[in-house]
């Protein structure tokens, strides 16, 4: 079925602000109406809880202090099914700990945002220092088939622009959907331009109707919630339509999970989105996300004004990624490189885009990626003279 949108002023006065990437997520939030948060704090997320803890009072809406990120996910699918638009935060350890919810609201189409601020691991690895080694669990860490999407801002008005769009996207396909920010994002302060209006998607309803499958070739079911007389039946066991576990029954569970899969797989190119810069004659091709972007568009500048046709690419979703996108993009270049605050993640799903070799240029010292670094990778890799 299909969502419904409004189009409501937006909660702070329009005017132009200066606030942290944090600080301005928490905002977009609240401009999507979220009224619920439940969440644990960690570094370099917890000034985005602190935010919400004041905004969500000012606003009527709830918050709650969880005993740790299991119990966080916990919150937001029960309140999702109540009726909210609920959001957590977190980082690294803490993204591990919601991994098996994160499951459980693919499996009950439980709309909810999570705001992950990243920061560099493994384990507890620099909890202030900045990362993106989170890409593919997100999308791959919880166990089995299922389908998510997930949001890259490189600004700190993308924070706040991404964060809406998060929570749009998580009501009208019924799905978990991320913001991947990292630290240096999540604490830089810039300009963030607050319009008049702010547009709501809402998850589609329909009384009456199964919650749980339909036949809309968009494959998103209408959702109701408690209390309105619906007989619920949630669960995370293989169920049939109006609810009810079918844990031995075989179609059930192919048409079950093939719908989940494909209500975001068969919209892909509908949920992707992606920016290009000096593409037109490019002969290098930088594909760099988040923060690395910023720090890539200085790079393909430099290498500009020094006679190497260089562009860049840049995803604002990861999941699901803009492969039509990727493949125009690259139809006519020579070489494709990839930055990543990581040892390489995005560069293996640009590798299985393009079928062809992929530069990583990687870099893992806690630090933020540095223009530099992309283009003494550029230089080395393609036999340049600096």
């Amino acid at each position: 079925m299909k969502h419904t949108v409004e189009t409501v002023p937006a909660p702070l006065p329009p005017d132009d602000y200066f606030m942290m990437g944090d600080e301005a997520s928490a905002e977009g939030a609240i401009a999507a109406g979220c009224n619920f948060f439940a969440g644990y704090p960690i570094t370099p997320s917890s000034e985005l809880m602190v935010r919400m803890v004041h905004r969500l009072k000012e606003t009527n809406g709830s918050f709650i202090q969880m005993e740790d990120e299991i119990g966080s996910i916990s919150a937001l699918i029960g309140a999702s099914w109540a009726g909210a638009r609920p959001m957590t935060t977190t980082s690294g350890p803490g993204l591990s700990l919601m991994m098996e919810g994160i499951g459980y609201a693919a499996m009950t189409e439980a709309p909810l945002v999570v705001v992950d601020i990243q920061r560099a691991g493994p384990s507890t690895g620099q909890a202030t220092r900045p990362g993106s080694g989170d890409i593919f669990q997100v999308r791959f860490g919880s166990h089995s088939d299922y389908e998510i999407i997930a949001l890259s801002p490189w600004s700190v008005q993308e924070a706040y622009d991404l964060t809406i769009d998060a929570f749009n996207l998580a009501e009208a396909y019924r799905v978990p959907t991320f913001v991947l920010a990292d630290e240096s994002i999540g604490h830089l302060r810039e300009k963030v331009t607050i319009g008049e209006t702010v547009e709501r998607w809402h998850r589609p309803t329909a009384p009456g109707m199964p919650p749980f499958d339909t036949d809309d070739e968009n494959g998103v079911p209408p959702m109701p919630a408690f209390g309105q007389g619906e007989r619920l039946l949630v669960t995370g066991s293989t169920h049939d339509a109006r609810g009810f576990r079918k844990t031995q029954d075989s179609a059930a569970h192919q048409r079950l999970v093939g719908r989940l899969v494909g209500k975001i797989r068969n919209a892909a190119e509908k949920i992707a989105r992606y920016e290009t810069y000096s593409l037109e004659d490019a002969e290098i091709l930088v594909v760099a996300y988040g923060f690395s972007a910023r720090a890539a568009l200085e790079a393909i500048s430099e290498l500009r004004r020094d006679g190497v046709k260089a562009g860049l690419f840049r995803p604002l979703t990861l999941w699901p990624f803009p492969e039509a996108g990727l493949k125009l993009a690259a139809k006519s270049v020579e070489r494709v490189f990839v930055p990543e605050m990581n040892w390489g993640q995005v560069v293996r799903e640009v590798e299985r885009i393009l079928h062809r070799d992929v530069v990583p240029i990687t870099q893992v010292d806690g630090e933020g990626m540095r223009p530099q670094s992309i283009i003494d990778g550029v230089r080395g890799r393609a036999g340049m003279n600096s």
